[in-house]
């Protein structure tokens, strides 16, 4: 006989730290709530190295992701997509969990896809304010969908979407400047510029970065989350400047040091931002490189005025100058239009909307 009072949640998502820093914020209030939590992830991601760090059991499962652009890989994707799916089948099976959250990113449909064929209800999160392919393809498997912004609700099938916002790691918030500034070896004399592309780098910003460092350098400390392999090694020693290819524990006391920031549009990374009220400069990735939602993501936040944006195919040296000078020296301004922001205990209401799903299942 099933034990009633045993709670059991498979988290999945991954392939970048986008899809999985929300299913971090979830899983202190998940474990406080008496579930054992496990983790359907990819072999290579970041996720994996995530959930090690927090002792959740993971399960790795090979797959395939389908590309935006004609490649080789195509091809193939469908057979590596059905070795996913296997995988996570037999993951599941062992498990035997009640619930699935999935934050998205290709190696979660083959978890959802399983989960449905065993009978796992499955809740997804969708952090854009459009739907990406593998929420695409798993939304009709879900029994709720979790979306950020309101507008994102009525692109689900009726009946299924609410807005939750998303979960916020509470470590963000207990960042410590003077931490940040012994990590960095920066003096703390002048204000600090945070760049950042997310996990894998963005070399529009690092471009951006690098061709103007001379005139940011007088205004500002740099610090440079770059991505994996994108060091520039001739900039190591440059004083006011340090460059990194990924933080993880000490981004905390990063952004407690930082006073603005340039950033990819990623809906997780904007709201982190919104979040701890930094200022921010988006140079959201573009339509040649993605189907477009940071562009959205960035519209509605300029239209809100927390922050200011740029076209990575059309803005000048210039241009680019200018506008992190106005993000600075308007920061107040910004600030203050962030702190009209309302938003809502995310990790509360998602996971009372497990707690609700998995009540079901027993039931």
């Amino acid at each position: 006989m099933a034990d009633k009072k045993r709670k059991t949640i498979v988290l999945t998502g991954g392939g970048t730290a986008g899809h999985v820093t929300p299913n971090v914020a979830l899983i202190p209030e998940l474990r406080k709530r008496g579930y054992k939590v496990y983790y359907i992830g990819s072999k290579d991601g970041p996720e994996r190295e995530m959930m090690r760090e927090l002792k959740v059991p993971y399960y790795a499962v090979k797959t395939g992701k389908l590309w935006r652009y004609l490649t080789w890989h195509n091809l193939t994707a469908p057979f590596r997509v059905i070795r996913g799916y296997n995988m996570s089948k037999l993951a599941l099976g062992i498990i035997k969990p009640d619930v699935v959250f999935s934050k998205g990113g290709f190696v979660a449909v083959p978890a959802v896809t399983a989960a449905q064929k065993l009978g796992i209800p499955t809740i997804i999160h969708e952090s854009d304010m459009t739907p990406g392919l593998a929420n695409k393809i798993c939304m009709r498997k879900a029994e709720k969908i979790c979306c950020n912004f309101p507008e994102t609700v009525d692109t689900f099938p009726e009946g299924k979407a609410l807005v939750t916002g998303t979960p916020i790691r509470k470590e963000l918030y207990e960042g410590d400047r003077q931490k940040g500034l012994e990590f960095t070896g920066l003096s703390g004399k002048k204000p600090v510029l945070l760049a950042m592309g997310g996990s894998q780098g963005a070399g529009a910003i690092n471009d951006a970065i690098r061709e103007n460092l001379d005139e940011l350098l007088a205004a500002f400390d740099i610090v440079h989350l770059c991505g994996e392999g994108k060091l520039d090694e001739t900039l190591t020693g440059r004083e006011g400047y340090v460059q990194y290819e990924y933080i993880s524990a000490e981004l905390p006391d990063l952004f407690a040091l930082c006073d603005i920031v340039v950033s990819r549009a990623g809906a997780n990374a904007i709201f982190e931002l919104l979040s701890l009220k930094k200022p921010a400069l988006l140079i959201p990735l573009g339509l040649n490189q993605s189907r477009g939602d940071q562009i959205l993501n960035a519209e509605s936040f300029k239209k809100q005025g927390f922050v200011e944006v740029l076209d990575e195919t059309t803005m000048t040296k210039q241009e680019f100058i200018d506008t992190v000078m106005k993000i600075y020296n308007d920061r107040e301004t910004y600030i203050a239009n962030m702190n009209t922001y309302t938003g809502m205990n995310s990790i509360k209401v998602i996971a009372d909307l497990i707690d609700e799903v998995c009540r079901e299942n027993k039931a």
